[in-house]
């Protein structure tokens, strides 16, 4: 069987946070003074403070799109029983615009690794039509597939993701 070359399989994040899909849908992601966002890039913290400018395709504004924007590796690697904690969750985001345009359920909360190299997942879903929903309890132990699987979203549309590690973190492995 051939390798995957897919950086989300050769990331972990399918399997760790996702199915396999296939990407339909174009989605950019910058952060200020930061290049845009492309997978396997690492970001430091510092340049994460503020919520990035998300960019959606699509070609009609009457199809909606939720954004989630979890970290897999919470609190460590090694040792991720925080999985998946949940730092950014919009929903009726219109096709061909961005985050912006969107309704924030749970606000930006920077991620700020302590131990190890951090997985930083945007995941976007297509809405079946406008969502109503009430921000979960905690951020901590989110799960995607649930989520998903809630609200009638099925598989993603589009994902990426960075890495991220104290900003001076030295190591060089994301196992924890």
């Amino acid at each position: 069987m051939p390798r995957s070359t897919d950086p989300l399989v050769i990331g972990g994040v399918i399997g760790d946070v996702l199915e396999p899909f296939t990407s339909s849908v174009s989605m950019g992601i910058v952060y200020n003074n930061c290049p845009q966002v492309i997978n396997c890039c690492e970001l430091k913290p510092s340049k994460i403070l503020n919520r990035p400018r998300i960019e959606i395709g699509g070609d009609d504004l009457r199809t909606f799109y939720t954004l989630v924007m979890v970290d897999p590796d919470a609190p460590s690697p090694g040792n991720p029983t925080q999985r998946e904690y949940l730092h950014w969750l919009i929903t009726n985001i219109p096709a061909t615009t961005g985050a912006n345009f969107g309704e924030e359920i749970v606000s930006y909360e920077s991620p700020r690794p302590i131990v190890g190299i951090h997985r930083i997942v945007f995941v976007l879903f297509r809405q079946l039509r406008r969502l109503t929903l009430q921000p979960p309890a905690w951020r901590q132990n989110f799960n995607t597939r649930d989520f998903a699987e809630i609200y009638n979203l099925g598989l993603p549309v589009a994902a990426m993701y960075f890495n991220c590690k104290r900003e001076n973190d030295q190591s060089s492995g994301r196992r924890r």
